[in-house]
């Protein structure tokens, strides 16, 4: 049976990873220092502090995979439908020159990519919760989708 103080360890080390939304890198600084300094103390701990980690590094990895989808999607529609007069004549440029029509394909599969990147961001949210909730209740989880970075 884990003492409360490792219970609540484990907790405040899945909840730290929402610092991200604070602190630059908070979902990565934080859960190393509280994983790093408890992780030869309590087998719980260390079990805990490694799965919030491998789950942020999992994330970082998918939404560096989105992006390199995504953008130069994004970027290619748009220089093909900048017209060259707008930059070489310094006339305005409205977002009526577009055309669209050659580009739905690549528009939807980058649409997707943004898409899955908001789902994604969505579902780490509660999944930290309920991590957090299982691991102050002494039990041990495991994220889904996680490459165990972190053995």
């Amino acid at each position: 049976m884990e003492k409360s103080t490792e219970k609540n360890t484990s907790a405040f080390t899945h909840l730290s990873t929402l610092s991200q939304y604070i602190i630059p890198f908070g979902n990565y600084i934080f859960p190393i220092i509280i994983w790093s300094s408890y992780k030869d103390k309590s087998e719980f701990v260390d079990h805990h502090g490694k799965q919030a980690l491998n789950f942020q590094l999992s994330l970082l990895l998918y939404t560096l995979i989105l992006a390199l989808i995504a953008i130069p999607i994004f970027v290619t529609v748009f220089l093909q439908n900048l017209p060259i007069e707008a930059i070489f004549n310094d006339h305005d440029f409205y977002i009526r020159n577009f055309n669209f029509e050659g580009n739905i394909g690549l528009l939807s599969i980058g649409a997707t990519a943004v898409i899955l990147f908001g789902l994604l961001k969505f579902v780490e949210f509660f999944l930290v919760i309920y991590a957090s909730i299982k691991a102050s209740n002494g039990e041990l989880y495991k994220y889904p989708l996680t490459i165990p970075f972190i053995k």
